[in-house]
């Protein structure tokens, strides 16, 4: 499975999981193979497939092969992100909006893709593609790029070279691995990544990695605005701050994500 497919697999079984967690929730009837698949407007076929494998990692649950809710690994991971400074950051987002008026977020990288935690109140409206689970390409948004900060030259190549980037991004978007170096190599000094127009139109991401006490990157923190964005010193330094305060509310071992 190629790099695409693969991303787009995932996307699709968050799709799932957050649509059963969420009729669970909301105390409604629970959904089969069917009713998801029409409620997602996907194939039957690939809705079956990609809920067995949720099964089967125990993020879902189908008892006497009835209808899906969530299983006890969706619930051990649940418990697992409310912890320290993954639950420090639903503040820290809200104080970012308050203070610069841009809408901020908090990712993890799982790969070559960049996985949203948290987003501040103000990131989505209904139907918006904005969301927790929401996956993204590492190389061309600024919360991912600011999530390989500590890669070298050897590794960002092993991480990337079955990288498919043909038709991925917007306009500033890298299109080789020799593009990302570079962009990486010119955000470095800044302490910050400034990512213009790199997986939206007209939109300007700033990215800081998030650094747990041993200091190894855990996460991103990231304000999203226009093209002034990359001049304002002021969010990248309050960018800096909120991740060291984060970092140190979770200690060497906060809320641990497979690379």
């Amino acid at each position: 499975m190629d790099s695409s497919a693969e991303a787009s697999s995932m996307a699709q079984g968050l799709r799932i999981v957050r649509l059963v967690v969420d009729r669970e929730k909301s105390g409604r009837p629970l959904l089969g193979v069917s009713q998801l698949a029409a409620a997602l407007s996907m194939d039957q076929s690939r809705v079956s497939r990609l809920a067995q494998e949720l099964c089967d990692l125990g993020l879902l649950e189908r008892p006497e092969r009835g209808p899906f809710r969530a299983g006890p690994e969706y619930f051990s991971l649940a418990a697992a992100l409310n912890t320290g400074w993954v639950l420090a950051a639903r503040a820290e987002l809200e104080s970012l909006v308050s203070a610069l008026g841009l809408r901020a977020r908090l990712s993890v990288r799982d790969g070559y893709r960049s996985i949203l935690l948290r987003n501040s109140s103000n990131d989505s409206v209904p139907g918006s593609f904005v969301h927790p689970g929401m996956v993204s390409p590492v190389w061309c948004t600024g919360a991912g790029r600011a999530l390989l900060w500590d890669l070298d030259r050897p590794a960002l190549e092993r991480l990337l070279q079955d990288v498919n980037f043909i038709g991925i991004g917007g306009p500033g978007a890298a299109h080789t691995i020799d593009d990302v170096w570079e962009l990486m190599v010119r955000d470095r000094p800044a302490g910050a990544v400034a990512a213009v127009e790199e997986f939206e139109h007209d939109v300007v991401e700033l990215a800081v990695p998030v650094r747990d006490g041993s200091g190894e990157v855990r996460a991103s923190l990231s304000v999203l605005g226009g093209p002034g964005l990359v001049e304002r010193r002021d969010a990248a330094d309050a960018l800096a701050a909120a991740a060291e305060r984060l970092g140190a509310a979770g200690g060497p071992g906060a809320a641990a994500v497979p690379h």
